[in-house]
């Protein structure tokens, strides 16, 4: 897949043990390592699709530490090498990797395991409770050319 431009994704690697396991998600040292701002997690439930938003100033590290999602990206920056240009990728227990969303980028998912799926994002910059650096758009536009129902076949 061609990456749409400043997108990065990050195989996580998992070190199991009699204990447990052990998963690094971001280090300062990482070459794709922008900042910090904060850490949170949310949830998602099976079928709901959260999306899409972008932020002006703010890069995303996401990661789906539990279940499944399909998380999408489309690239509507003015000027860019990548514009019009959607990636999809399906991250969680499966496929445990990083995806840096760049500001600027519209990104959205969907819960795609049967159970819930919970996601941590590692933002460069702290949320403005007063002056968010969010932009919301119905998940379902047809300003963005994606299709977020199940692919059978």
């Amino acid at each position: 897949m061609d990456l749409i431009d400043g997108v990065h994704v990050k195989e996580l690697k998992v070190i199991p043990d009699e204990r447990g396991f052990l998963q690094e998600i971001l280090r300062n040292d990482d070459p794709i390592f922008k900042g910090f701002g904060q850490v949170y997690m949310t949830t998602t439930y099976p079928g709901v699709v959260k999306g899409w938003h972008y932020h002006d100033e703010q890069t995303d590290n996401v990661v789906c530490i539990k279940g499944m999602i399909k998380l999408v990206l489309f690239d509507n920056r003015t000027g860019s090498k990548t514009r019009g240009q959607i990636n999809q990728f399906f991250i969680g227990e499966q496929s445990p990797r990083l995806v840096q969303v760049p500001k600027g980028i519209h990104h959205g998912w969907k819960g795609v395991s049967t159970d819930t799926a919970y996601i941590v994002n590692i933002t460069d910059k702290v949320y403005d409770y007063k002056k968010p650096d969010e932009h919301r758009m119905d998940p379902h536009t047809k300003d963005i050319p994606y299709d977020w129902s199940r692919k059978d076949g």
